[in-house]
Parts: structure tokens; sequence; C-alpha cells
């Protein structure tokens, strides 16, 4: 986890994402990246000379019918409360509207519910699992679908709600969270279009443009990171 602990280290310095008396509620969705998340920050709290307070909440698409008994004791041994919010997004989406393309309204509605959630419990903050690898392929994603630059912030504010988002991940590789989350009870997608999505694809092009063009993922990342590296033209 050190290395996992030292990239978070990075970020929230770097963009200043967590201040003495936080609240904190971490998406948990039993996936590899929010189970990393939540482990790395309530270790970071050890460490960090700012006093946070964290929840995990997990957002139920299924109305109840999933089984969370690992997620559970998994927090448990962590020490952290977890919010199990039952809702019928995936009847919504693929029952009812039958979504041809999904993903977009499955992830504003989950958004949502995440939301709700946060303000119940007194959360000023969310933190979600998103890493370095997915802040390139949102790029790509806003580049070759929407025709625009643009890709995910390590933080955001959301007027609606009045939360603030945070991505501790921001600056970590996928490779490295995939590593240390071998021993971690990953829940395994039920998703319909797991594997055969956009970002599937985005994902597949930017390992095929690494092939034929060595380090230009790590060339990739500097760009998007780093703004002084930013020569487009400006605004009139």
């Amino acid at each position: 986890m050190q290395k996992i602990l030292s990239s978070m280290r990075k970020a929230v310095e770097k963009y200043n994402l967590i201040q003495d008396g936080d609240k904190i509620a971490v998406g948990l969705s039993g996936g590899k990246d929010s189970l990393v998340l939540l482990k790395a920050l309530k270790m970071f709290q050890k460490f960090n000379i700012y006093k946070y307070e964290i929840i995990a909440v997990t957002i139920d698409i299924y109305s109840g019918e999933e089984d969370y008994l690992e997620l559970k004791t998994f927090c448990k041994d962590l020490g952290v409360e977890l919010v199990i919010e039952k809702t019928d997004i995936h009847k919504v989406v693929f029952d009812e509207r039958k979504e041809k393309s999904p993903c977009s309204l499955c992830a504003k509605m989950r958004r949502g519910a995440l939301n709700s959630v946060a303000n119940r419990y007194g959360c000023n903050k969310i933190a979600l699992g998103h890493h370095l690898q997915d802040v390139i392929e949102t790029f790509f994603l806003s580049l070759l679908y929407e025709g625009r630059l643009s890709t995910m912030k390590p933080k955001s504010y959301m007027s609606n709600s009045k939360i603030t988002l945070i991505r501790p991940l921001f600056l970590t590789h996928e490779k490295t969270i995939r590593a240390i989350s071998k021993d971690f009870p990953v829940k395994k997608s039920k998703c319909p279009v797991d594997k055969n999505s956009k970002r599937q694809d985005v994902e597949s092009l930017i390992e095929n443009i690494n092939k034929l063009f060595p380090d230009s993922k790590k060339r990739i990342e500097n760009a998007i990171i780093n703004v002084e590296r930013y020569n487009l033209l400006d605004k009139e």
C-alpha cells in the first residue's frame, strides 16, 4: 500500500483535496478501485495532518437483490460505517427506458443517489476511485465522441448538492491498484455492457497507440496533468 499512499499524498497536497473537519462519503462499488481507495483513505487518517471522517456508501442498483456480505465484512474490519442505498436504477435504465447507450444515464442516477446519501449523513465531500488511466480514457472519450478537449478533474464543487467531489487516486496508476487489490474482496461486475462499452474501446485504442509509440501513454499522462504543457489557442 506504500505506493498507493505516496501517490495519494501527492494528489491531496497538489490539489488540496482534504481539510480539517471533512466528512467524506467514499463511493464503494465493490470494484478494485473503490476498495483500494477506502482502505487507503482509512490508513491515510493516521499520517495526514488533517483530521477527517469517512463513511462508505454503496449504491445498490438492483433493488436489494445483491449480496453485500463481503463488503460489509471488509468495512467492519476497517472500522468504517457502510451505508447501502437501495435503488431501482437498473430497472429504470435497462428494463423501462431500454437505453441503447446506458452508461451516461446510469452514472448520472448513481451519482444522484450518492449525493443524496452524502447530504443525509452530513458529508461535505464525496471521494471516488478514479485513477490516472480513467483520466486519460475520459480525455479520449471527450475528444473522439464529443469533439472537445476535456477530462475529469481531481476536485470539483457540485453547487446543486453543495458537495465537493474529490479523486484522491488521481495520480495513481491502475497497475499499482490492480497489484494491491488481489487480496481484496473485489465484486464482479454484473453490468450488461461491461467489457462492451465506449470506454473499453478507448482503453484498447490507448494500448494500441502505446505499442506503436513506446512510452506514449506516459507522455499523454504528463500532457494532461501538467498545465504548463498546454499550448492551445486562446479564446478571443
